[in-house]
């Protein structure tokens, strides 16, 4: 994630918590591809000396949140409790599931739910179907936005000027020989997604991957998260997510937007509707 010149100046303000910052950098060190490793390794992860992340370490290891079996380190279940606030706040991720369910059977097709963060797209709910992708996927997984249906659906949800903003902030990387890094190209993917009310993408995260993804609004029109479909690459892919899984999706959209509306209990009613 790119620092904005905001977050750069309080970083070096008297209210920023250096000791805050690298604990959760050592927490954010370990994936799915690094869930065990020496005090070497996640020092060199975190972009820390070895003192400092061993101190860390230790300390979380005294919370609860990291496991030391010899010289390996490893996260613990507690670290869940982290997000789990988060999601619990989120009623949209709640609301969600049973609607995503409905259209990933109506499409035999996984159905997601994802969020904006910064420079990436954070899933919040996952109703998945069948694995078409070599990137494991579920809550709290990220991909970047610029090259994904969500997020540039959510891009497309942003103000003008904060959409400048995001894009002067870019630094877009090739995932296939098709991926838009153009920041111009790029824009006009944003401006073309809002303009249409879904967002199609074609092998530009992943070889073989098309998605397709529509907003998801709150009371006041604003965007807070698309719902999309994720379907392997085959001759007509467009025709089909266009007449089949968009409409799917969109009316999946309509009925999570009504179950915000009605609230918490609202989801048998906005079901019926």
């Amino acid at each position: 994630m790119h620092l904005s010149s905001t977050t750069v100046e309080f970083a070096g303000s008297p209210d920023y918590v250096q000791s805050l910052d690298r604990g959760l950098a050592v927490v954010r060190a370990f994936d799915a591809e690094h869930a065990n490793m020496t005090l070497s390794e996640v020092a060199a992860r975190a972009r820390l000396s070895r003192a400092v992340a061993r101190r860390l370490l230790l300390t979380l290891a005294y919370l609860g949140y990291v496991r030391q079996q010899g010289r390996q380190f490893s996260l613990t279940p507690r670290v869940l409790e982290l997000g789990f606030s988060y999601l619990s706040s989120l009623n949209v991720a709640m609301l969600a599931q049973p609607f995503m369910e409905q259209v990933a059977h109506t499409i035999d097709e996984s159905c997601s739910l994802a969020v904006l963060d910064a420079y990436d797209i954070v899933y919040v709910q996952r109703v998945p179907v069948r694995k078409v992708m070599t990137i494991t996927l579920g809550i709290g997984a990220r991909l970047p936005a610029f090259c994904t249906s969500m997020g540039r659906m959510l891009l497309a949800g942003l103000e003008h000027e904060a959409l400048e903003r995001w894009l002067r902030g870019l630094r877009p990387q090739a995932w296939t020989r098709l991926t838009l890094t153009d920041k111009t190209a790029v824009r006009s993917a944003v401006d073309r997604a809002r303009s249409q009310g879904y967002a199609y993408v074609e092998q530009e995260l992943q070889e073989g991957l098309c998605s397709l993804a529509v907003p998801v609004r709150d009371a006041r029109g604003q965007t807070i998260a698309a719902l999309n479909s994720g379907m392997p690459f085959r001759l007509e892919a467009r025709t089909h997510a266009l007449k089949k899984v968009l409409p799917a999706l969109r009316s999946g959209a309509r009925s999570i937007e009504r179950s915000l509306l009605a609230g918490a209990g609202g989801v048998a009613a906005a079901a019926r509707a």
